[in-house]
């Protein structure tokens, strides 16, 4: 397995976790906030389970190897190593933690590339320690979200002789901004979403800072201040910071590059005026402020400020564009003599189509299904016309913004399809229809042209479905609706509109999820996870198809629910386009469950490899692949 844990580059509020962790002390102290990201470069690593020990090998940035280098997974060993501190050290920290609290066996890890620079403010630290705790999470599905694997990485990182902050281990959210809140022992994140592409440049200052002697310094402010100075660096990082911190959320959600810039120039000249005088050795930064004023730089950033503990380490500008960027890595690297990182923050990718299989049989609606397929059974809508279930479903996911619907097939049921969605009726039976009626079929024609077709050529299951429309979809998002489930939302937004929203709001693989009592689980696709938003988002720890209910109960229950209540798939999806290339490992490798090509397994290794959330629909499922449910469909659809 491969993983790779991007560097993090605070874009503000330096300092102010550790600052907010004083609050356990003195409550008086503002909440410490920080704006992150990843960077674009990063530790890559190939992970394998090992029986006994850690064997470890890395790849320098020079291209240098060390290793292997082998220790034995027990607690007393593990301790020593971390001890030591280097490159091991941290590796080894966390999987002390880690055998401390699972039952797990050890690894191989290969640290096969680094691009990302070390002791330069991008917690290349905290990256190992990340890349470690996913590397055990992922190998033995401890079912951690990303939110325990950072808090295994921090408690593993402090295991070292580093005394890293909590903002470090924000890596692990990937290359998407996040705010974290610092409250005493409390961290809360929230993932961001940029409207437009964020192009910035992180300077290797290339001189010398004393990192250690900048937090001592900063740290005697705490808890309580004492003299004029210490007041001000708790007003820098407390009220003052907060209120950047927000201006320059609400400046990224927004695409203000402009405002942005202004910020991070606000930013550092109140860390000038009052952290500096704290320590002004390390802070008086003349490298530093040589570069956010070099006046080549002027035409094309938006703004510049320090990063990290500041100091003489890194800078980082916000480049006016794309072309800018690289303007401003020449203009470094030539006049300057100084290496450069890019990194750009890009909106999550707007999903644009929908996929809905209708390639079964319908064998539990036979002999209706000879003569026609069940996605083309009558159903009769709210507005009282008798539609088609595929075409509710089309019109679904039309309506919430979608550009182009893929429908599944078997070949012998492509002319059905195609006829319905793209052939006009005899102009003799068009003229027999009420006015409504011939304005409903000008508009299926409509509705038509953004329909396309993929045949399936062998039922082999859900997944091998999926994957047939590999080619039609593409390296995108998509929206994945079953062709014999309706959806009717309790609230003014669709039910697709829904997921989709949350999909562009955390950028996550989602699927819909609904509550469903223990009798009915063995029918269903069902879920387990932590609550991210009270019993409306859950970040989902496992996947279980059907389950039965003694694993359900040990193994699926969610805080909150009732006894004998799950979360089951609601039959809605929106999946990033990784999940083709594990479909097409189980279909190269003949991995079959039940007979059949599944979906659920490859979902749950989307959860491993990048995360995925469920969504509480405010709405509800309509089945018609059964006479009962299609006869309760057609008695209550129009209704609800």
């Amino acid at each position: 397995m491969h993983v790779f844990v991007p560097g993090r580059i605070c874009l503000f509020g330096e300092h102010s976790d550790w600052a907010g962790g004083h609050r356990r002390i003195n409550a008086e102290i503002e909440k410490g906030y920080t704006l992150i990201s990843g960077t674009n470069q990063g530790i890559y690593a190939e992970v394998k389970p090992h029986p006994t020990s850690l064997v470890l090998s890395s790849t320098t940035p020079d291209g240098t190897r060390r290793g292997p280098y082998e220790i034995p997974l027990e607690p007393k060993a593990l301790l020593e190593e971390a001890a030591r501190g280097g490159f091991w050290s941290y590796v080894a920290g966390v999987a002390y933690q880690v055998v401390t609290n699972y039952h797990v066996g050890g690894l191989i890890i290969d640290n096969y590339k680094t691009d990302l620079p070390m002791k330069k403010g991008l917690s290349s630290s905290a990256a190992i320690c990340v890349l470690t705790a996913r590397a055990f999470n992922r190998i033995y599905d401890l079912k951690l979200t990303v939110r325990g694997e950072m808090e295994l990485a921090y408690q593993g990182e402090i295991t070292t002789p580093s005394r890293c902050g909590r903002m470090d281990q924000g890596c692990a959210f990937g290359n998407r901004p996040v705010v974290m809140t610092y409250d005493g022992d409390r961290m809360d994140t929230v993932e961001l979403q940029v409207k437009q592409d964020l192009h910035f440049v992180i300077v290797d200052l290339q001189a010398q800072k004393d990192t250690m002697e900048i937090l001592n310094r900063l740290n005697r402010c705490y808890p309580f201040a004492e003299n004029e100075i210490e007041r001000g660096v708790q007003e820098l990082l407390g009220p003052i910071n907060k209120r950047v911190v927000q201006q320059s959320i609400e400046a990224l959600q927004n695409g203000d590059a402009p405002r942005l810039g202004l910020l991070m120039g606000e930013a550092q000249s109140f860390f000038d005026r009052y952290a500096a005088p704290a320590c002004p050795e390390e802070l008086t930064a003349p490298v530093l402020h040589r570069v956010l004023n070099y006046e080549p730089l002027k035409p094309h950033i938006w703004g510049g400020k320090g990063v990290g503990s500041q100091g003489d380490g890194t800078a980082q500008f916000l480049a006016r564009s794309e072309a800018d960027q690289h303007a401003v890595v020449e203009i470094i690297e030539r006049d300057l003599d100084m290496s450069c990182l890019t990194l750009t923050l890009q909106p999550s990718r707007k999903v644009r189509k929908a996929l809905i299989p209708a390639a079964g049989f319908g064998t539990r609606l036979f002999p209706a299904t000879k003569a026609t397929k069940k996605e083309l059974f009558p159903i009769i809508d709210r507005d009282g016309i008798a539609k088609p279930a595929i075409l509710l479903i089309v019109e679904e996911a039309l309506q919430a913004g979608l550009e182009e619907v893929i429908i599944i097939v078997q070949e012998n049921d492509l002319n059905d399809f195609r006829s319905f969605f793209n052939t006009q009726i005899s102009i003799e039976n068009y003229n027999k229809l009420p006015r409504h009626f011939q304005e409903y079929a000008r508009r299926l024609l409509e509705i038509g042209r953004q329909v396309k077709f993929v045949t399936q050529s062998a039922q082999e299951g859900f997944g091998h479905a999926v994957y047939c429309a590999r080619e039609a979809i593409g390296n995108e998002p998509f929206l994945l609706m079953l062709g014999d489930h309706l959806y009717r939302s309790d609230s003014g937004k669709s039910c697709a509109q829904q997921l989709l929203d949350a999909y562009h709001q955390h950028g996550l693989s989602t699927v819909g999820l609904r509550r469903t009592p223990e009798d009915q689980i063995a029918s269903f696709g069902t879920v387990a996870g932590i609550w991210l938003e009270d019993h409306t988002l859950l970040s989902i720890t496992e996947f279980a198809e059907k389950p039965t209910q003694d694993y359900a109960r040990s193994s699926l229950a969610v805080a909150g629910l009732p006894t004998g209540e799950y979360l089951t798939l609601f039959g809605q999806y929106l999946i990033k386009p990784q999940l083709f290339e594990y479909l097409e490992e189980h279909i190269t490798n003949n991995v079959r469950e039940r007979g059949e090509f599944q979906l659920t397994s490859a979902l749950d290794r989307l959860r491993q490899e990048d995360g995925f959330l469920g969504l509480v629909m405010d709405g509800r499922r309509y089945d018609i692949g059964l006479p009962e449910h299609y006869l309760e469909t057609l008695r209550t659809f129009r209704e609800a």
